[in-house]
């Protein structure tokens, strides 16, 4: 049966092995049986167990996956994370795909509830961006998702984001935002990037949904909350994952989205060792 993450996962096995694994072909009998363990190298939120097995059924060969750990538990440092055992010939042919995808969503997992935890008992929710890995985008947001976090848009074809570039090339925020409500279809909205007071003013005269503060000090993200007063949400971005996002999420703000949750992130250490004494 066909798994969302299958394009990702055969898509890496080829380049991985585009012509087969010719260490394990000459090295190992076809045969051969190996069985060992997943263990965390570090402590960390576990993303993509499913997608590790999903990995192996793909290569087939026989291999079976005991889970100890699901995707969004918490890991310690030498956790067991699964078991695995079958042909050992399969189980090295998959490895790498299986570990390179869990360590990276876990890392990412990882990171997303680092922030989400930053701004506990306030309203503001984290968000990612589209600053994704190009052919990973599925894979990061769901990392982002299972930490507990929300996802912005997936693409540029299922929202409307007016940034600076869009307004330069509109003529202004006011024509930007009256093009899209003239032109979009009525069940999306319409959210606008913005750098000043003086922006933010003008956005919310237009009648935009939502507006990104960009890059706006904490004193005038609180400003901005109190001018908008509800008639939109409110979105603190620009390196807000080197800001202080307690601080950030005390303004008021409904949003922080981060784009160094998936652009700047650090794969969660997994290991996977074979038992010498079962091989």
């Amino acid at each position: 049966m066909y798994n969302e993450f299958d394009d990702i996962i055969l898509k890496t096995l080829q380049e991985d092995a585009p012509f087969g694994d010719i260490t394990t072909e000459v090295t190992v009998p076809k045969d051969a049986f190996a069985s060992g363990v997943f263990r965390a190298k570090e402590s960390g939120i576990l993303c993509g167990i499913d997608i590790a097995e999903r990995t192996f059924e793909l290569v087939g060969g026989e291999v079976s996956l005991i889970k100890h750990k699901t995707d969004g538990d918490c890991i310690e440092k030498g956790d067991i994370i699964a078991e695995i055992s079958g042909n050992a010939a399969s189980i090295l042919m998959g490895e790498r795909t299986a570990l390179n995808l869990m360590q990276r969503a876990s890392g990412i997992a990882t990171a997303t509830r680092k922030a989400m935890d930053a701004v506990e008992g306030t309203q503001a929710r984290i968000t990612d961006t589209r600053k994704t890995m190009p052919g990973l985008r599925k894979l990061d947001k769901y990392a982002v998702r299972t930490a507990g976090a929300v996802n912005h848009r997936f693409s540029l074809s299922d929202g409307i984001l007016i940034k600076d570039n869009h307004i330069a090339a509109a003529g202004g925020i006011a024509p930007a935002v009256r093009a899209a409500k003239r032109k979009a279809p009525h069940t999306l909205k319409i959210e606008v990037e913005v750098e000043s007071i003086d922006e933010l003013r003008e956005a919310l005269e237009a009648g935009a949904d939502i507006i990104m503060l960009d890059n706006m000090s904490c004193g005038l993200m609180r400003e901005s909350v109190k001018i908008t007063a509800g008639r939109a949400v409110l979105e603190a971005s620009g390196n807000m994952g080197e800001r202080d996002l307690a601080e950030v999420a005390a303004t008021g703000v409904d949003l922080i989205s981060i784009g160094g949750l998936t652009h700047s992130v650090k794969a969660l250490d997994i290991s996977l060792k074979f038992d010498l004494n079962k091989l």
